[in-house]
């Protein structure tokens, strides 16, 4: 099969219809353009309606944690704790404000922070007579963290509590949308988030008080008046008319989009059953996740260091699929940073990778990716796997493995597939992150 310099089947493309459409022109129709007008008000009015609490729309999802930190009060200096398996986005916003970071490991109950490690950082800087100033918790691939035993140990400490719920919007812990545990919740409408306004985030507070003083903020802080006087610091942090529009139209498919996110994902977990150590990344009793990617690890000891080598072998088919994020505290930028727990989360970093998971993802396509992942994994291991019942092998996979069954050394990428892979990826943005 040629290589496809473009993928066919993206990681999650935005799912937009004529109800965007209609929303974005009659807002353009309205000469509401830039960051005024009446879309802005409905979304967040909308937003504040769905997770139960006031909202402020703003220019992207990490534009929403730095005027988080700041309602906060972290300053120059201050610690600022923060899940390590994350993007990077989750992150930054700590530098921004010149605090000092450190990173605390996961569990593998969720894949996302771990109480535990979370309570040893918190003894541990208690014995010295340090308080971290924040916590930044972050609900991983849609997937709801332990977020009540993470606010019970941040209420007992002192310390603030941010979510990052870029990635988990209509997603719920105890029947309780993610991202009203904490002072703030964090949410991101970048293009590939489950519901989308091109680029834009949203923030939601415990106060009106609270929320008045961000939209402040994220308009330079203008203070009241007619001429133009300013206070305190502030930024160009609002989102626009038009996005808004775009978001208010999303927003209402949201259950629609959740339910399809489950379905694919059930779909991947039913479709490779038979494969053995794949793991996929496991949702909590009394949690349910959007599912807004399908992330799954899978096991060296059966398959070897394969991730990178089946990424490759998709991309040269036409499939977008990306690795599970690198984490925070093995990233050069964060090089001196402390970190708390096990290394698990390097652990999932090294054998974990995201499946195309968007809302439009046909069945066919799902059928697709799943019986290339299958003929991959069989000739990566030089070994027949039985999938009776499965439904994943056709004649041409297994002509293909029994042709190629030697030629592949689980650690690398297959000869004929290295260069046009790299290639491939040269070719593509990002489609992992954004917040």
């Amino acid at each position: 099969m040629p290589m496809s310099l473009s993928p066919r089947i993206l990681l999650s493309p935005p799912d937009v219809g004529l109800d965007e459409r209609a929303a974005l022109l009659e807002a353009f129709d309205s000469n509401w353009i830039s960051t005024a007008g009446p879309a802005i008000g409905a979304f967040e009015d909308a937003m504040a309606a769905f997770v139960g609490r006031p909202c402020v729309a703003v220019s992207s999802g990490t534009a929403g944690l730095h005027l988080a930190l700041r309602l906060a009060g972290v300053s120059a200096g201050d610690l600022v704790l923060c899940q390590t398996f994350t993007f990077v986005a989750s992150a930054n916003p700590i530098l921004y404000e010149k605090a000092v970071p450190c990173f605390v490991d996961s569990e593998p109950r969720t894949w996302n922070l771990d109480p535990n490690a979370l309570e040893d950082a918190l003894r541990s800087f208690a014995r010295t007579g340090i308080r971290p100033k924040a916590l930044i918790a972050v609900h991983l691939y849609g997937m709801p963290a332990e977020i009540a035993a993470i606010r019970e140990l941040c209420q007992r400490y002192g310390v603030a509590l941010v979510e990052d719920a870029a990635e988990s919007l209509g997603s719920a812990a105890a029947d309780e949308q993610t991202g009203r545990f904490g002072m703030a919740g964090v949410y991101s409408f970048n293009g590939n988030k489950i519901i989308t306004t091109a680029g834009g985030g949203m923030i939601a507070v415990e106060s009106e008080t609270q929320a008045a003083r961000l939209r402040k903020w994220s308009t330079q802080s203008r203070d009241a008046g007619v001429h133009y006087q300013h206070s305190e610091l502030g930024f160009n942090y609002r989102v626009s008319n038009l996005l808004a529009a775009l978001g208010v139209a999303q927003l209402a498919r949201l259950p629609e989009k959740v339910a399809r996110r489950r379905e694919i994902f059930e779909r991947y977990r039913r479709n490779l059953r038979c494969l053995p150590g794949i793991h996929f990344q496991p949702e909590a009793p009394g949690n349910r996740s959007n599912r807004w990617l399908t992330a799954l690890h899978l096991d060296p000891g059966i398959w070897g260091n394969v991730r990178d080598a089946l990424i490759a072998h998709l991309a040269v088919r036409g499939i977008e699929s990306r690795p599970l994020w690198k984490p925070m505290h093995r990233q050069p930028l964060f090089r001196d940073a402390q970190h708390f727990g096990t290394p698990f989360s390097e652990t999932l970093f090294a054998n974990g990778l995201c499946l195309p998971s968007g809302s439009a993802l046909s069945i066919a396509q799902q059928q697709e990716i799943c019986d290339e992942i299958a003929m991959f994994l069989q000739r990566a291991s030089g070994r027949t796997v039985g999938l009776p019942g499965c439904g994943l092998m056709t004649a041409l996979d297994t002509e293909r493995t029994r042709q190629t069954a030697n030629t592949l050394q689980p650690a690398a990428h297959p000869p004929d597939e290295t260069e046009e892979y790299l290639a491939c990826l040269s070719l593509q943005e990002p489609s992992g992150g954004g917040s």
